[in-house]
């Protein structure tokens, strides 16, 4: 395999650039996870996947990788489109919303923080080296504030510790937002603290006794800024000088530009020097909200609640599509570009990736048939230029599209083949593990049932049907007819195909 390096499209720099670790064949990046006051949504995800990617073709090219992706669980405020977000934190907000759901805020942090995972593990995401969350990393974040308040970057007031923009000549170098006017606007017309000496200055720490997360500091109780967080945590586990940074476009202003000024105030020189960024994600053509209908989380496509009438009734009535076919779905526009998700999309996608099963259940059903061969298939040249092709996309700005079509050259291959030789076999196995490396397009990665309470989706699903079926004989024992029906036109809108025999009642999901 020819060497490769890695190009992307450099927000700092407005370029597309060979990406070049500063340890030699070692990238080590960050990318900013979610706040678990929600589950997350296929926007949040397209952007997560963007990071997905970059670890699979680094690690393709051979090398290795240490990368990092937080959870906030505390200090991000509703309003933060704002230089210094004001409002309220997101995750007092969503327990208020969830009302006694949970005992308290951190119950809330944990389940939303499981659910993640488990949508995570869904869509073949690959794990971060390290998953490091806000809460767990106070004491760093007061000590970096410490230092920017010592080193004269930051001061303190009645209700606040201020990051001085002032003190950081470059802010704005990130976004390009350099002028003061441009950056004050972006303040609207919000309460503002009297003691800050200007208003582009950004909160490190804020003042308040009431708040439900709450941390003692040399200024008294409060809690850290959402800015804070990242900078401290990505320089703690990747150190003061690593190579990339990702995370959606929305951040980049203002979280990733006062990222920078944070970092290199505490650092004294530059600590990242590539910024990728995704693009939005719009749905059927409209900015995604739940205003619209057009709202979706994995779980509403993946494993759907069939009384959510908000998810599309095609998909509650299949009980959702295969998590790898939302996988594919998300690929197939590229990460800088804005994409427009469809239902005609996720449908095209669940018949490619069906595709790839096939071809993959006929290279097993042949290897254990006929395990062994020797030899070089007559396909080992094609796939070999498929994947080939497939990487070389993938290279190039992680073009998905141009690498989606590159490896549907490789099934087309393979479909064309009547009967595998072990040989064969053997040469489409391989292949097809390679495309999954990169991509994650042809198999699951996790185990499908790492949850907390040792049940998967399917579980739960199943448990639901079985309920029903249960309710719908008892209906039926007490000559309840009409309830009987009612229940048998719910399970068929779940897309469970019911049969009653002498033997009793059955059930399987209908095809997808």
């Amino acid at each position: 395999m020819a060497e490769r390096t890695l190009r992307l499209y450099n927000t700092l720099t407005r370029e597309t650039e060979s990406v070049e670790p500063i340890e030699e064949g070692h990238l080590r990046f960050y990318s900013c996870g979610p706040t678990v006051y929600n589950y997350a949504h296929i926007g949040n995800f397209r952007s997560f996947l963007t990071a997905d990617l970059i670890l699979r073709t680094a690690r393709a090219i051979g090398w290795d990788t240490t990368y990092v992706s937080n959870i906030t669980d505390v200090g991000h405020l509703t309003q933060d489109d704002l230089v210094d977000p004001s409002g309220e934190d997101r995750m007092a907000e969503a327990l208020e919303r969830e009302g006694e759901r949970f005992a308290n805020i951190y119950d809330l942090a944990r389940y939303y923080s499981d659910a993640l995972l488990r949508d995570w593990h869904a869509l073949n995401l690959r794990d971060p080296n390290v998953r490091p969350r806000a809460t767990e990393h106070v004491t760093d974040q007061l000590e970096a504030v410490i230092c920017l308040v010592e080193s004269g970057h930051a001061y303190a007031t009645d209700k606040g510790v201020y990051f001085s923009v002032e003190s950081a000549p470059d802010y704005g170098k990130l976004s390009g937002n350099r002028e003061a006017e441009q950056l004050q606007a972006t303040e609207r017309e919000v309460v503002e603290d009297e003691g800050k000496r200007d208003p582009r200055d950004f909160a490190l720490w804020k003042l308040d006794d009431d708040h439900l997360m709450k941390w003692h500091s040399p200024w008294g109780w409060g809690y850290p800024g959402w800015h804070i967080e990242c900078s401290v945590m990505g320089m703690r586990y990747l150190g003061d000088r690593f190579d990339l940074h990702a995370g959606g476009e929305d951040l980049i202003f203002p979280h990733h530009e006062c990222e920078v000024a944070q970092n290199e105030a505490l650092a004294g020189h530059e600590v990242i020097p590539y910024w990728v960024h995704t693009r939005f994600l719009q749905v059927e053509g409209e900015k995604m909200s739940k205003s619209k209908g057009n709202f979706y989380t994995v779980r509403d496509l993946i494993a759907p609640d069939p009384n959510d009438e908000h998810v599309p009734e095609a998909i509650r009535q299949q009980g959702g599509v295969d998590p790898l076919a939302l996988r594919y779905a998300l690929l197939s526009g590229q990460y800088r570009k804005p994409f427009n998700f469809t239902l005609k999309t996720l449908r095209d996608s669940s018949r490619a990736v069906k595709r790839y099963q096939d071809i993959q259940e006929r290279v097993e059903e042949a290897l254990a048939a006929e395990p062994d061969g020797t030899g070089e298939s007559d396909l080992t040249s094609k796939l070999r230029e498929s994947y080939e092709a497939t990487l070389d996309a993938m290279c190039d700005d992680l073009n998905t599209p141009g690498a989606l079509a590159a490896a549907l050259q490789g099934v087309k291959a393979l479909e064309q083949v009547d009967t595998f030789t072990a040989t064969d076999a053997r040469a489409a196995r391989a292949w097809l593990s390679d495309i999954n490396d990169l991509l994650g397009i042809v198999q699951p990665e996790h185990e499908a049932s790492e949850r907390t309470d040792g049940k998967d989706e399917d579980d739960e699903f199943a448990e639901r049907v079985e309920a029903l079926i249960e309710e719908r004989a008892d209906a039926r024992a007490d000559g309840n007819y009409d309830r009987a029906d009612a229940i048998r036109d719910e399970l068929d809108a779940m897309g469970v195909d019911v049969k009653d025999s002498a033997d009793g009642t059955t059930w399987e999901r209908k095809g997808l």
